[in-house]
């Protein structure tokens, strides 16, 4: 299909006799083996961001190579984060399964390598290679769903893939800190193996995609994924080590940024001349997916604030426990599936452009209400983040719905890793930016005199930021058409 190509004509939400699902992924009798290898993929990638931090004390004293230890999460989301579009364009042109597996057997060697680390440099590369193959599966598996569900179904699949997320938040720190304390925190890795084992076997044997005629060779472009690898990698590498190992007007700051930019500019040249690029022209053309890209990236950086704010304040402020304080956070995660599976009857009756917007609105108000209320008690700031979780809910999946729904099967990779690509980037860019207005507050204090009051006046800043990266969203979406095409078309 190229960027100018029509759709059947039918708008979303399509009566369920419009919508026949995209050539499947696996007859219908095996979906729920499939369904099975997804989530346990899924709870592969989601698992190791969190049950990691609990055990950084313990690999610290083991391995040592303290003053460093935060690659650990930046070189693994690094890695994951630049391969997502390069997986997706893979996965189109040759098909979902071969690229989830080796997503997955990527995963795995890394996982093995970290449990046999010597040190931390060690430690942080196979961070790295596990990195590699989490973008195959978190791009893949979300592809994946889409090709097994007709339109109408494809919530209830989205939704069980956010429970898996949820559940992993909460879990996460829980089986971390029990085999920290029981056990060695190299089986923190070694508990991937088994679970991955069961999931390529259910894959390998289950998972059935529709054969595809193809004219001539297969060319990829390997040019331009290694300037997407490159620009990417520079850009945030640069936003990651800002103001943390480096100032942000230094020679490293403004090397990386420099080379990015240089960077995007070749990779952009081959790509117009790339006869098949990795992240080809349309997805930038087309107002169905380029202004959900970039509401995306804009939910990726207010997610920042309650994810990484909102336990110091739980702490600082409200003089909560870091369990306790855990918990806060943790009905975020909760309330955002239920309002996802949820969305459905709401997008079914206004459209998906509709039902995003009124989620992120809803969310603003929740970030605006921070600093202007801010919580006073650990029941007020469990509330706030409670219905944050349920507006964010509403937001995002009718758009990841939407796009999927808007493209066929040899495009849906593509645009699936280019929204998910983009809230990963904007979670990077929010981190760098929000981490700066709070350090901005906190200038000139010693730690020990940072207080309740200064935390309180610092995160109410940062959720001032993310309340104006929710009123970037809306704006974005307002370019998005009212009613998404859907298409129909069997490849």
């Amino acid at each position: 299909m190229s960027g100018g190509r029509e759709r059947t004509g039918k708008d979303d939400p399509a009566p369920p006799s419009a919508a026949p699902p995209s050539p499947p992924g696996a007859p219908a009798p095996s979906r729920r083996p499939v369904v099975a290898a997804l989530m346990l993929a899924m709870a592969l990638a989601a698992l190791d961001g969190t049950i990691v931090s609990t055990v950084v004390p313990q690999i610290v004293g083991d391995l040592g190579g303290f003053s460093y230890f935060s690659w650990l999460f930046s070189g693994y989301f690094l890695a994951l984060t630049v391969t997502i579009p390069v997986y997706g364009k893979l996965s189109d042109t040759f098909g979902r399964k071969p690229v989830l597996l080796t997503g997955i057997a990527l995963f795995l060697l890394g996982s093995a390598l970290c449990a046999g680390a010597w040190d931390m440099a060690s430690l942080i590369a196979f961070r790295i290679v596990q990195g590699l193959g989490g973008g195959a599966i978190q791009g893949t598996v979300q592809t994946v769903a889409g090709d097994l569900y007709p339109l109408k179904e494809r919530p209830r699949i989205q939704a069980a893939l956010s429970t898996v997320w949820a559940a992993s938040a909460v879990a996460g720190p829980a089986v971390g800190g029990v085999l920290a304390a029981y056990a060695d925190w190299r089986w923190i890795f070694l508990i991937n193996l088994p679970v991955g084992a069961v999931c390529v076997w259910l894959l390998a044997r289950r998972f059935r995609e529709p054969g595809r005629a193809r004219g001539g060779r297969v060319r990829v472009d390997w040019p331009g994924a290694l300037g997407v690898f490159t620009a990417c990698g520079l850009l945030l590498t640069g936003l990651v080590q800002g103001g943390v190992a480096w100032a942000w007007l230094s020679v490293p700051s403004l090397a990386l940024f420099a080379g990015a930019a240089v960077a995007a500019g070749v990779t952009f040249g081959l790509e117009r001349r790339a006869a098949d690029p990795v992240i080809p022209g349309w997805v930038w053309r087309r107002r169905t997916i380029a202004p959900v890209n970039v509401a995306m990236a804009a939910l990726g950086l207010l997610m920042v604030a309650p994810t990484v704010f909102l336990p110091t304040y739980a702490q600082y402020a409200l003089g909560l426990s870091p369990l306790a304080a855990g918990f806060v956070l943790s009905v975020m995660t909760l309330s955002w599936p239920v309002s996802a599976a949820l969305s459905q009857h709401v997008y079914r009756r206004v459209g998906f452009r509709q039902s995003a917007l009124l989620g992120m609105g809803l969310a603003g108000l929740v970030l605006l209400a921070f600093p202007l209320w801010p919580p006073s008690s650990p029941w007020h700031a469990g509330a706030l983040s409670f219905a944050l979780g349920g507006a964010l809910g509403l937001f995002q999946l009718p758009l990841i719905v939407g796009v999927q729904s808007s493209v066929p099967w040899r495009e849906r990779g593509t645009a699936t890793a280019s929204v998910l690509f983009n809230r990963q980037l904007g979670q990077s860019v929010g981190a760098s930016l929000l981490g700066a207005i709070a350090n901005a507050t906190f200038a000139g204090r010693e730690a020990s005199a940072v207080s309740g009051a200064v935390v309180r006046s610092a995160v109410g800043h940062v959720y001032l930021a993310a309340a104006l990266a929710a009123g970037l969203a809306l704006l974005a979406l307002c370019a998005a058409p009212r009613r998404f095409p859907v298409d129909t078309s069997a490849d």
